[in-house]
């Protein structure tokens, strides 16, 4: 085997990328290489805590942003009684940050940040944890106990970013800048902390723009600037008291990058109300919903929720009635001579779609001008998803999907649908949706699926996919209390049909016949939708 050798000057500037900060030593240069390509300084860093002595405890980071040493990241914690550690580094731009601690967490950490470092000759910075001043943002709730934050920095120059963060769970942050200012608009910070209280949390999130990191950070919010988001938990039968996982955070992309959340635990069924703050964009929520015994956890997730001060927004996770949705997204898809689905038959009453559904038999099938193409079955069928591969060219097709679960997974035990649709090959790549729709139904019932009986219940009806937003042709919606052995047409009047409910025990199932404005059809029905107690 043969080995091509490695020219001197990429294995210099390797090692001039990947020298390690040491704690009061300088590394050797040596060799012939020319002054451009050795073109480096060294870097002296001196560190000093609040009482003006070294350090208990540090770590130090410098990451090139540009130049030579755009590429670097060098670190280092406390080594010695000096304080103080160098390194050579290439010429260029720097990001660099220190977090200085002690051993009691009651002191808290001194994060000093230096956005701007342009290493063009040999430099000494000093680390001091005396300007740094203390982040003191906090609810209105005194009693209420910090979760965790994080301080995120973002410096971007020449089209390259780099970032810096601190993750904190004691309210004792002391923050600073250092250095020179950086380019206008070049420096990016925000900061989130979650707090909870005895009957609300608090999820306190801002944002900064601008030339400089923050030196300390003081809010103390107010009722008034805070919009209220409450997250609810059903429980199927058999679940009642479990604790289930759930988890907030600002939507990532808002103009800033990752940052911390609130893992948190409910007991279903239950509520839980959080204050959060509007000018932090809007927010995600994760729901882990208890699984079936032996099972998986079935997570549900609610993205890109728009809060407004002063309003309290719902969202409301496992609870019933459940069934098809299409709330963001297509349901079928072709590509070329592929016809893909996703299609969910179990989302929950607020059209959450479940990540690992209960369920006992799902069966989708395709037909094409009245021919099998194929069959699928299982989990991904349960989820609504499938592939086929069909002939090319234009044809009718039929696809079909059933679920099955047994009683005790709750209301709804079992869901048909199917839909009908033209279809013919597609040009390219990207996937062109097909024409297909849902109807959901939105009774008010308990968080078990349950409504009172022998008295009338409005059903709210909404179309969603292909024939929403007036594409409906024709639509009728049944009612049967025996199982789907007799149906009763009900009339569809404001957008809600009224079902008068039977005796106490029984099973309301609900049915959707549908045809869009182009011919495609629906045929749905959502077995035991709800129950009767």
């Amino acid at each position: 085997m043969s080995t091509t050798p490695v020219p001197r000057r990429n294995v210099l500037r390797a090692l001039a990328v990947s020298v390690a900060l040491v704690g009061g030593a300088t590394p050797g240069w040596g060799g012939t290489a020319s002054a451009a390509e050795a073109e480096t300084y060294t870097l002296t860093i001196r560190h000093i805590d609040r009482a003006g002595q070294v350090p208990q405890k540090y770590r130090t980071s410098v990451t090139g942003i540009s130049g030579a040493g755009a590429n670097a990241r060098e670190a280092v914690e406390r080594e010695d009684a000096t304080g103080v550690s160098t390194v050579r580094l290439p010429k260029g731009r720097y990001l660099l940050e220190s977090d200085l601690y002690t051993a009691r967490w009651q002191d808290g950490d001194d994060w000093i940040v230096q956005p701007r470092l342009d290493l063009d000759r040999d430099t000494t910075v000093t680390v001091d944890a005396r300007t740094t001043v203390p982040v003191d943002v906090r609810p209105t709730d005194g009693s209420a106990r910090l979760l965790n934050s994080g301080m995120f920095v973002e410096v971007t120059h020449e089209g390259t970013t780099r970032s810096a963060s601190i993750v904190k769970a004691t309210p004792t942050l002391r923050v600073a800048h250092l250095g020179p200012e950086a380019e206008p608009g070049s420096v990016r910070q925000w900061f989130d902390a979650y707090w909870m209280g005895d009957t609300a949390g608090y999820a306190l999130g801002q944002t900064f723009s601008g030339t400089r990191v923050l030196t300390g950070l003081t809010h103390h919010y107010t009722v008034q600037e805070l919009a209220a988001l409450q997250i609810r938990g059903g429980a199927r039968p058999g679940a009642e008291g479990s604790r289930v996982p759930y988890d907030l955070s600002p939507t990532p992309g808002q103009g800033v990058g990752p940052t911390v959340g609130a893992p948190l635990v409910m007991t279903v069924p239950g509520a839980v109300t959080f204050y959060v703050t509007p000018g932090r964009g809007t927010w995600d929520v994760t729901f882990g919903a208890p699984g079936t015994p032996g099972g998986r956890t079935n997570f549900y997730s609610a993205d890109r929720i728009a809060v407004r001060a002063g309003t309290v927004t719902t969202q409301t996770f496992d609870n019933p009635l459940f069934g098809p949705a299409l709330t963001d997204r297509h349901g079928v898809e072709r590509a070329g001579d592929t016809i893909t689905t996703n299609l969910p038959l179990l989302a929950d009453g607020d059209g959450h779609v479940p990540s690992a559904p209960s369920f006992d038999t799902a069966y989708t099938s395709l037909h094409r001008d009245g021919v099998l193409v194929g069959t699928r079955s299982g989990a991904d069928s349960a989820a609504g998803r499938a592939e086929f591969t069909v002939p090319p060219g234009p044809a009718s097709y039929r696809l079909a999907a059933t679920v099955t679960r047994k009683a005790a997974s709750g209301a709804t035990s079992r869901v048909n649908a199917s839909w009908t649709f033209a279809s013919a090959t597609t040009g390219g790549s990207d996937p062109v949706p097909v024409p297909v729709s849902v109807v959901r139904f939105s009774p008010e019932l308990s968080a078990a699926g349950t409504a009172p009986a022998g008295t009338p219940v409005r059903v709210p009806v909404t179309v969603q996919g292909a024939a929403a937003d007036g594409r409906v042709r024709a639509l009728t919606v049944s009612a049967s209390t025996d199982g789907g052995a007799s149906w009763t047409r009900l009339p569809v009047e404001d957008g809600a049909v009224t079902v008068r409910n039977p005796a106490a025990g029984a099973g309301v199932s609900l049915r959707a016949e549908l045809t869009d404005a182009d011919g495609n059809t629906l045929d749905q029905t959502v077995f035991d939708a709800y129950r009767t107690e």
